[in-house]
């Protein structure tokens, strides 16, 4: 069943496809964000939503860009890990201060669309649509890259986890 209705605070979850920049009544940038099941409207910027979810997890929207700057030299429109433990990495579409700037779930793609001149089309894998401004060969480039930083954060996460367990099993001394 599918709900659109505002909500004045929203935290992104696992089941969160999209952060979407829209104009507001005013003229102001509000958000939606896209679930599987259902959307909410929310008055602050897409940056903002995922700075607040990102703070939820215990970091900041800029401490995970700096994360991922270690972690892969990444510098501009970095991808994050919202919360790697349940697999929630979102991308920019543009400049994180831009006002216009949405975040994509990089887990819930099942594939990119090029829809026209400067237009790309996300298709989730529970079927939703959303065609954004923004250059096609700019988003191949941001899954790729999120891809990339998925993969060597998880490593690390698997290193540590892996380390942990054999020091569990030696014997005390």
């Amino acid at each position: 069943m599918m709900k659109d209705f505002y909500t004045p605070y929203y935290e992104v979850t696992p089941l969160t496809l999209a952060v979407v920049a829209e104009k507001g009544r005013n003229g102001e940038t509000i958000t939606r964000v896209l679930e599987e099941e259902v959307e909410y409207v929310v008055d602050f910027s897409p940056s903002k939503v995922i700075d607040y979810a990102c703070k939820f997890f215990g970091s900041s929207l800029k401490g995970r860009q700096e994360g991922t700057l270690d972690i892969c030299g990444i510098t501009h429109k970095a991808p994050v890990s919202v919360d790697p433990i349940s697999g929630m990495y979102f991308f920019p579409t543009t400049s994180p201060k831009n006002l216009k700037c949405s975040w994509i779930a990089h887990s819930h793609i099942d594939q990119i669309n090029k829809a026209g001149e400067n237009s790309t089309e996300f298709v989730f894998k529970n079927g939703k649509k959303i065609k954004l401004q923004v250059s096609y060969g700019s988003m191949l480039n941001q899954v790729q890259r999120t891809a990339q930083y998925r993969y060597l954060l998880d490593n690390r996460i698997k290193y540590l986890q892996r380390k942990n367990a054999e020091k569990m099993e030696e014997p005390p001394q």
